[in-house]
């Protein structure tokens, strides 16, 4: 990460974002990633929204729809170096304020135990649910 860690973090919704950029924050955040192609994903997406300390990505969310009133949050990334700042947080509330602009009634979000708290902060409530491995 480059520039001083007094440099705002200002959000972004649905800035044009590149592969490289993705795979290099996805990678810095997330030891196991594979490089992935993130256009096909934002081809179908909702909405994202992307963080940004100076012109750096520093955090991204993405929000995928159902075509009706479902929507759903998927892929919350911070960058290690802003953790514990409040920049996911931010990042989920604006991604829930832009999906109910988009006609969104209900946001889903499924997580980890140990993700919890950081999701009520964000204003989620546990639900029951289910999943099911398909491969």
């Amino acid at each position: 990460m480059t520039g001083p860690a007094a440099t705002p973090v200002r959000l972004r919704v649905r800035p044009p974002l590149s592969d490289a950029e993705l795979n290099a924050l996805f990678a810095a955040s997330w030891p196991a990633h594979e490089h992935t192609d993130f256009g096909a994903r934002l081809e179908r997406s909702l909405l994202w929204v992307a963080a940004y300390r100076g012109d750096e990505l520093v955090g991204y969310v993405n929000v995928v729809g159902d075509g009706g009133v479902h929507a759903f949050v998927l892929d919350t990334t911070v960058h290690p170096a802003v953790r514990r700042q409040g920049v996911g947080v931010r990042l989920v509330r604006r991604a829930a304020d832009e999906a109910r602009m988009a006609g969104a009634r209900w946001l889903h979000v499924d997580y980890e135990e140990h993700l919890t708290g950081f999701y009520a902060r964000c204003g989620f409530g546990p639900t029951a649910a289910g999943l099911r491995r398909l491969g």
